[in-house]
């Protein structure tokens, strides 16, 4: 590992020109004691490189109210600066920022919503999930609006109270006609919308192919395009950065320097310069902190 993280600031331009782009759940955050948490090896090593003049910029696949509600005063803290943040699997791309009274917001550079032929697509398929008998639907939205959070729809309305209190972080929980959610779905710009369906495989598969969950956002965007729209606004190149994330949608890894495999998952997505497969979020925060280390010149 050392080796390699060698390698990559000899062949790259990081120490003028790169910045860190890191995944949350799974990769640079954890759960203790059913709190959401940023390790403290994490958070030594990205104070170091942020304060080597290094950017840093957050992929998530959380809405931006959660990662604020979260953790984002913790995140804050370490540069006490806007934190550059790419939300909803690529759809929104704002940053965190603190107003004057102390409280934090989110300020959108760029947006990416659903279309309305994206919507009705999408709507369709909750038709015919529904009329071949498939009531087991979960179905989460994300308008453009942060402040709106997380809405939940199911089609039974005896499960709203189960639902609240499995999904607290959802804003509100509802139940209404399919076409009456289609037409508040067209009514304002959704970002993401996120379907959990709790059958059997045989018995979905008999009405829809349509998988358990789907992730559903605008066409031809991901975390890899929005990476490198948010690198160009705050001018630093992601081949001579360095990614970490922990699954497969975590595909802006592939146009980083040094890709940085977090858990045991394994990936396809390789670095243009260095891969590396790390163990956990600990592991990660002491490589971030050892990057640096050799950035500076404070060991040899």
């Amino acid at each position: 590992m050392e080796a390699a993280l060698r390698r990559f600031l000899d062949d790259s331009s990081f120490a003028c020109t790169g910045g860190i782009v890191t995944d949350l759940d799974g990769t640079a955050v954890h759960e203790l004691e059913g709190r959401i948490v940023i390790p403290q090896p994490v958070e030594f090593g990205l104070k170091r490189l942020w304060d080597l003049g290094r950017p840093i910029v957050l992929n998530s696949l959380r809405f931006p109210l959660s990662v604020i509600r979260t953790f984002g005063q913790e995140w804050y803290n370490i540069t006490n600066a806007p934190i550059p943040t790419i939300s909803l699997n690529g759809s929104l791309i704002g940053f965190v920022t603190q107003s004057s009274q102390g409280e934090l917001e989110y300020d959108e550079i760029e947006a990416f919503p659903l279309t309305p032929t994206e919507i009705d697509e999408i709507m369709d398929g909750i038709h015919g999930l529904i009329d071949g008998g498939v009531r087991d639907l979960v179905f989460f939205y994300y308008p453009r609006n942060w402040r709106a959070g997380e809405i939940i729809w199911t089609p039974v309305a005896e499960k709203i109270p189960h639902l609240m209190e499995k999904y607290s972080s959802a804003a509100s929980v509802i139940s209404i006609d399919p076409a009456a959610l289609r037409a508040r779905l067209l009514a304002e710009d959704i970002c993401m919308i996120f379907l959990l369906i709790e059958v059997e495989e045989d018995k979905l598969m008999a009405y829809q192919h349509s998988k358990r969950s789907n992730f559903l956002t605008h066409k031809g965007g991901d975390k890899l395009h929005r990476t490198a729209r948010i690198a160009a606004a705050l001018d630093f190149d992601p081949a001579h950065s360095v990614g970490a994330g922990d699954t497969q949608m975590d595909t802006f890894l592939q146009g980083m320097g040094l890709a940085l495999h977090v858990g045991p998952m394994e990936l396809e997505f390789k670095g243009r310069l260095q891969t590396l497969k790390i163990r956990d979020s600990l592991e990660l925060g002491a490589l971030l902190f050892r990057l640096a280390q050799l950035l500076d010149g404070t060991l040899p």
